[in-house]
């Protein structure tokens, strides 16, 4: 008996991490989302991180980047302990890594403390996360992070 299935694994791992990741995107950026739109957007970021953990050149930004998304949805739907618990998955996988990841983990961690009500500790993770902007040579990533800070209470 052979087990093997009839198409390229590593292919659909490549596929699946993308289009997982931007279809949990969509729904991100949805303003109004059902019940089952928020499960689907969860579930399609843990399926994007499982087929990013597939590949074979998975690396430490690409987990970053998924956490990051990870944590962002659970903050979206008011679940400040796993948006912490996810950001923070995204800071262990982002401290080596370029400013711009780096400052994106705090921005995800300043957000779940606001949720949380933690209002000092998510304006020293808002400090961190300015901080390491300011080293983001990128303007457009810059850019982008210094907008998402804004948009922090």
């Amino acid at each position: 008996m052979n087990d093997a299935p009839a198409f390229d694994v590593a292919a659909a791992h490549k596929h699946f991490a993308a289009h997982c990741f931007n279809s949990a995107w969509d729904l991100i950026d949805k303003s109004n989302r059902t019940p089952e739109e928020d499960r689907l957007m969860v579930a399609l970021n843990q399926a994007s991180l499982y087929h990013w953990m597939n590949r074979a050149d998975c690396t430490n930004e690409n987990l970053s980047i998924g956490y990051w998304q990870a944590s962002r949805i659970q903050s979206l739907l008011g679940n400040a302990a796993e948006a912490t618990r996810q950001a923070e998955v995204c800071l262990g996988y982002s401290g080596s890594l370029e400013p711009f990841y780096l400052g994106y983990a705090y921005e995800a961690l300043a957000r779940a403390a606001a949720l949380a009500g933690n209002t000092n500790e998510g304006s020293e993770y808002k400090s961190r996360s300015e901080a390491q902007a300011a080293l983001v040579q990128n303007a457009s990533n810059r850019a982008a992070l210094l907008s998402d800070l804004e948009g922090l209470k």
